[in-house]
């Protein structure tokens, strides 16, 4: 499965490239996007490297790493991004992350209403995100995306799924 152009209301999902890297890692350069992830901002060539590594794909068979940039049309401006690593092809985990200046404003539930129905129209029947317990804005964000929480947990996060029927 291989990540295609998308677009919502408000934005453009674009297949990540290599070249995104620099406008990105101003996005991302915010300390505080890392209070629930860990770690911190990546520089450009970091974040070029990472990039090179996620557009090669997945080294496992069966296993596809699909990646979006987040453009804003209005400002046509990159603003942050949405994955989703999906197995086979029955079950997703995906994830988002948008820039500090750009929160607040529904960006990342648009974004990721939009990535579980394209992938729900690829026949992904369970798509999961893993969810810090504290972080009540991504909370919102799986909500809205259609997710519901489990008691499952992993690494102190927990477990966020949405179960179609086949």
């Amino acid at each position: 499965m291989q990540a295609d152009p998308l677009s919502t209301a408000r934005l453009d999902l674009l297949p990540l490239r290599v070249e995104h890297a620099e406008e990105m890692a101003a996005v991302l350069s915010d300390p505080a996007l890392h209070a629930f992830i860990g770690g911190a901002p990546l520089t450009v060539d970091e974040l070029r490297t990472r990039y090179e590594r996620l557009v090669a794909g997945a080294p496992e068979p069966g296993v596809s790493w699909c990646n979006w940039v987040l453009r804003l049309r209005e400002e046509s401006r990159l603003i942050g991004t949405v994955q989703a690593t999906v197995t086979g092809r029955h079950a997703a985990e995906i994830a988002w992350i948008v820039g500090t200046p750009w929160q607040g404003r529904r960006f990342a539930s648009e974004a990721a209403r939009g990535l579980v129905t394209w992938l729900v129209g690829r026949y992904v029947r369970t798509v999961v995100a893993h969810i810090h317990p504290d972080h009540r804005a991504s909370a919102a964000v799986a909500e809205a995306a259609g997710l519901s929480p489990t008691d499952e947990t992993h690494d102190g996060e927990t477990l966020w799924r949405l179960a179609l029927r086949p």
